[in-house]
């Protein structure tokens, strides 16, 4: 051996069972069957699951079994839920608990901690999260993440135990550190000990699981948690077009928490980056459909559409359905169609259709501006039983309700009957402003981009009950269709193309309120978890946008703002005046960089780059502007925050030729 290391002394850990087959089968095609049959590579619940057996053995007890399927857990849920909700939980809403479960057990929260989280949620974590634990102990079942709980406390109860896997794994390698969550690390810590011959792989700019418990802040402690640590850059991006690796690498540089680091392309200049300026968001849809089209006729260029949330493409998916055009996707999720304001819309329209649906009367009625008590609600749906007449006509003979009351009620009837029969736009419509579902979202901060969907869903649809059937049919082709692996038009969320590269790239829905989800009023003073959001959000788009490998097209929308888009270069940014030109085209603004001997090199300004200015000290570029101005032929300009937190604007090139210079990165 090159170091005299025995390959059962190495074990690599990565993310996924898949990952630790592809890794083995590298490892083999390069070193032989021999030696890669001794070296172990494994996940972490692999190796948690072994120390829980392993202690089992060593007290004569058999240890909890695997809650290994989801369903289980969702049943085990459902029911503790509906104890401590107010409503029967949607599949979306048990989906969710589970995430912020798994993320307690990840995050080794507290009770307090816990507590919190279930306060930010607007649901009684805490006491969904006893129930869950206590119900799974009483039938001896543990689920993944529990066993990354067991097998940590075990091993800093046990030091024999604790011994014997430091000496059999004395070498430690993990890939995709990145995703790894906090409780992983301790472990992995605890494994290497004194020995510290701990090797991780991994990107911090590409850590995008933080709602799975990705704990990148790991990697950016690793030398002072680790003594004599040493960071290696990888900093060659062999994959993208410079002009591509150029423009992602100024953008992540706008985030704090990360190593100071510097990508340089390996490939050469290549394409632009491609900025398609649309009337509205849904011309997205028109225009995919064409590029949709031309892989069919062409099909020799994969594309790829990615985007940040699953429901986004919904609408494109649609319209390819109805062309027969094919596709493509990955990573699908079904949540769209068993969320909270989805479910409530298909509800309003069927009690629309069949206003003596008490069951459903009683779902949706708080939500509609009647101002009805539950006690009052519950008399009129009696009344409507006894008397065989829709609900809400049933309220005129139930005493003890007001006039105003009695007035919302009738104005509700009133416009579901237009609902009933005009076209689901309209309908749409109408039940977020008239019927005052709407506002219903905005008091509950509860988001409404899914109306937006479901508008685009209803665009070709002319009757309710034809747009609820669409619903229907598009739910159950997406759970049952097998994708077509030769098909060049590929649909993903940019989580699920991670670690994947394509020809060409278009990316949806880059706008405020969608991505990012959130954009704070100040980014002076942010809050910590503000800016852990903000910063993962940056991450996620830097992922999206370095899987192109020669084109990367982006839409702007008029009626949306886009933070990314402004922050990714200054062309997205251009304020054309009536008269003026840009004399640079669609290069960023430049001018000569004056040295001493009065000689210059091209100097290119982008939003995201460092400078220095004597008399405010550091900051960043955060905005160009093209202008016309004599007696400089190529003239703007620009923004900088520094760091003090204060905003100036300079002139284009003479803030330059009066001393500013660029901050040089080492």
């Amino acid at each position: 051996y090159v170091e005299g290391i025995l390959p059962e002394n190495i074990l690599t850990l990565t993310y996924t069972v898949a990952a630790t087959r592809d890794m083995a089968r590298r490892f083999e095609s390069i070193f032989g069957a021999d030696c890669s049959g001794r070296l172990e590579f494994r996940t972490i619940n692999g190796i948690c699951a072994r120390i829980i057996n392993q202690y089992g053995r060593m007290i004569g007890k058999r240890p909890f079994s695997l809650l290994s399927d989801e369903k289980d857990a969702g049943k085990i849920l459902i029911d503790i839920m509906k104890k401590h909700l107010s409503e029967h939980p949607t599949e979306s809403e048990v989906k969710n608990i589970e995430m912020l479960i798994a993320y307690c057990k990840n995050m080794m929260l507290t009770e307090e901690e816990t507590e919190k989280l279930g306060e930010a949620e607007d649901v009684p974590l805490v006491e969904i999260f006893r129930d869950y634990m206590d119900t799974l102990k009483a039938r001896h079942l543990m689920d993944y993440d529990d066993q990354m709980v067991y097998a940590y406390r075990i091993l800093k109860r046990q030091p024999d135990l604790l011994r014997f896997y430091r000496e059999k794994y004395r070498y430690i390698c993990v890939d995709e550190a990145q995703d790894t969550s906090k409780i992983q690390h301790y472990i992995i810590d605890l494994l290497a000990g004194p020995h510290g011959n701990l090797f991780m792989v991994g990107d911090e700019d590409q850590s995008i699981y933080g709602f799975r418990a990705a704990y990148p802040e790991a990697l950016l402690d690793f030398e002072r948690n680790h003594s004599d640590a040493r960071v290696l850059v990888m900093d060659m991006n062999y994959r993208s077009g410079a002009k591509i690796v150029s423009a992602a690498d100024a953008f992540i540089r706008r985030n704090e928490d990360r190593h100071d680091k510097h990508m340089v392309a390996v490939r050469g200049t290549g394409s632009d980056i491609h900025y398609i300026e649309l009337k509205n968001r849904a011309g997205q849809y028109g225009y995919l459909i064409r590029v949709a089209e031309e892989c069919r006729e062409k099909g020799n260029t994969e594309t790829a559409v990615l985007y940040r949330n699953n429901e986004s493409v919904l609408p494109l998916i649609d319209r390819l359905e109805r062309k027969s055009i094919p596709y493509r996707i990955k990573g699908r999720d079904l949540s769209f169609f068993t969320s909270r304001v989805v479910l409530d819309i298909i509800n309003i329209m069927l009690f629309a259709l069949n206003p003596k649906n008490t069951e459903l009367f009683m779902q949706i009625y708080y939500k509609c501006q009647t101002f009805l008590r539950k006690d009052q609600a519950g008399k009129i749906c009696r009344m409507s039983r006894k008397r065989d007449i829709p609900v809400l006509e049933a309220a005129e003979y139930v005493g003890g309700i007001s006039g105003l009351v009695l007035g919302k009620c009738r104005g509700l009837a009133t416009n579901l009957r237009y609902i009933a029969r005009e076209s689901p736009s309209k309908a749409i419509f109408r039940i977020e402003k008239p019927c005052g579902y709407g506002e219903y979202l905005e008091r509950n901060k509860i988001d409404g981009n899914k109306i937006f969907i479901l508008r685009q869903l209803a665009y070709n649809e002319t009757t309710v009950e034809s747009f609820l059937q669409r619903l229907s049919y598009l739910q159950n082709m997406l759970r049952d269709e097998r994708p077509d692996d030769s098909c060049s038009f590929v649909l993903s969320t940019i989580h699920s193309a991670k670690g994947l590269e394509y020809d060409r790239v278009f990316l949806m829905d880059v706008c405020d309120g969608v991505f990012p989800a959130q954009v704070p009023k100040s980014k002076k003073n942010l809050s910590p978890n503000e800016k852990k959001q903000l910063e993962e959000e940056r991450r996620l788009f830097y992922v999206g946008i370095t899987r192109a490998v020669n084109e990367l097209h982006l839409f702007k929308f008029p009626e949306y703002d886009s933070t990314f888009l402004r922050e990714l270069s200054p062309v997205r940014n251009v304020k054309r005046r009536t008269g003026s030109r840009s004399l640079t085209g669609n290069r960023p603004i430049s001018a000569e960089k004056e040295n001493g001997d009065g000689q210059g090199d091209s100097l290119e300004l982008i939003i995201g780059m460092q400078v220095i200015s004597e008399q405010f000290g550091s900051g960043v570029i955060t905005d160009v502007e093209y202008t016309k101005a004599e007696p400089f032929e190529n003239a703007g300009r620009f923004c900088v925050e520094f760091d003090s937190g204060e905003e100036r604007v300079f002139a284009f090139p003479l803030a330059f030729r009066r001393g500013m210079r660029l901050k040089e990165h080492s």
